[in-house]
């Protein structure tokens, strides 16, 4: 469950409340669903499927849709409970458990303190660099400007 983001829990309690009276969907109800998406469709029902509240019936490749989406009463009641939607929000609200003894947490301490001095020592490279760089363009506008007074100079004295 944990790969599921909020937005597609609400899209897969969208598309089981979708079912009507005879409890199946069609290919083309599942197209009208996502704006004729059909890779989005797939990806839904897919995890629909994984999850075991639908079974797939009709014809059907291995990366299309089926004819006809039929809800298993296990949906229907998932769905009365709250859906994935519900299953999100409670997910979101367990505390997050540390995993790992202390050796563990000092290890992996040392490896994210190393990728800091290795990130500091690249954005000291860098920051030297782009110091070269405005040197160099502030002594390119020096010339430019140089260039203009000797070519005005240059060109008063022509006009005596």
């Amino acid at each position: 469950m944990t790969d599921l983001n909020e937005y597609e829990c609400e899209m897969l309690d969208a598309i089981l409340e979708a079912f009507g009276i005879p409890d199946s969907l069609t290919r083309l109800q599942l197209m009208e669903l996502f704006d004729q998406d059909e890779a989005t469709a797939f990806a839904m029902v897919q995890a629909l499927t994984r999850e075991g509240l639908v079974v797939k019936s009709g014809k059907h490749g291995d990366y299309e849709l089926p004819e006809k989406l039929i809800l298993k009463p296990k949906g229907e009641k998932f769905l009365k409970e709250g859906g994935f939607a519900r299953r999100y929000r409670l997910e979101q609200q367990k505390p997050l458990e540390v995993g790992g003894t202390l050796a563990k947490l000092q290890q992996q301490n040392m490896k994210l303190q190393n990728i800091r001095l290795s990130n500091e020592s690249e954005i000291g490279m860098l920051q030297k660099t782009v110091n070269g760089l405005q040197i160099r363009q502030y002594i390119y506008w020096a010339m430019i400007l140089f260039a203009l007074i000797v070519g005005y100079i240059i060109g008063r004295l022509h006009k005596i």
